[in-house]
């Protein structure tokens, strides 16, 4: 989830404001009576060490993610176990799964109006989205066997792919990539949302749903655009910390993970049942 309200300016504004908050070694933080020793005086206080005062590092954004991902887990077993069959051969949606979906949807929304906050909010989404993610991975393993498994598998393997294209720098994250892949998504969710407002008067868009070439191509792009995004998510991570944003952006930075794996998820399970289909 590359948030796109948090650019280079808004990364410097928040490293001035953090550096004013670091403690002791902040400048100005001299208690008053404290003896000073006159200007151009040479001082030798011994070794000293670098003082972090709680910045963000990508083993700690690592640990958060996996926390975030360990509560997404409990939470999809919840989901899958509460879709119940009221009769042999149909199951039923549990309403609980769609109410986790729009509370997780709020989450991520708030999350990028208030990063420091998503040590709250990154938990509300893993509980709330995990309950969706189980339900609905049960409704496609019943109608196509195994495919939940193969979406996993998929999923992790592009993963760890776009972590190797990453880190290798053959995937290179410069303003312009930025610029493309964070307008791709904007655009794509404008229509997505603009074919919901359609659905709601009758209007059915089934060209993108289509087990058709054409339905199969775009799952293609929006699940190669998800993939994408991962390199933004790593981006960031490996900014914050060199940037030395406060220690809390680990959770945005596990937030934004995990709703951008979560998409990449869905979109390869739908893939995976538009070519089951054909």
């Amino acid at each position: 989830m590359s948030n796109p309200l948090l650019n280079q300016s808004t990364f410097e504004k928040m490293r001035e404001r953090h550096a004013g908050e670091a403690g002791w070694a902040a400048a100005g933080s001299q208690p008053a009576g404290t003896w000073a020793p006159p200007s151009g005086t040479p001082i030798n206080d011994g070794p000293t060490t670098k003082y972090h005062g709680g910045v963000m590092t990508a083993s700690g954004a690592a640990s958060a993610s996996l926390i975030l991902f360990a509560m997404l887990l409990i939470s999809a077993a919840v989901g899958w176990i509460s879709v119940a069959e009221p009769q042999p051969g149909s199951l039923s949606f549990p309403m609980m799964a769609i109410v986790g979906a729009i509370v997780g949807f709020i989450a991520a929304i708030a999350s990028a109006f208030k990063p420091l906050w998503s040590h709250i909010l990154g938990p509300v989404y893993a509980v709330g989205q995990g309950l969706f993610v189980g339900a609905i991975s049960k409704m496609y393993n019943a109608e196509y066997s195994g495919i939940v498994l193969q979406a996993v598998g998929t999923t992790l393997a592009v993963v760890g792919v776009m972590l190797f294209l990453y880190r290798t720098r053959v995937i290179r994250v410069n303003n312009r990539f930025r610029r493309i892949v964070i307008g791709a998504t904007l655009g794509l969710a404008v229509f997505y949302l603009v074919s919901m407002v359609f659905s709601i008067f009758g209007a059915n868009i089934s060209f993108f749903t289509g087990s058709g070439s054409f339905g199969i191509l775009f799952s293609l792009f929006v699940a190669g655009l998800a993939a994408f995004n991962l390199a933004l998510d790593f981006d960031f991570i490996e900014q914050g910390e060199q940037m030395g944003l406060p220690r809390r952006m680990e959770w945005f930075a596990a937030l934004g993970l995990l709703v951008t794996v979560v998409w990449l998820y869905l979109e390869i399970l739908r893939l995976l049942a538009k070519l089951r289909d054909r």
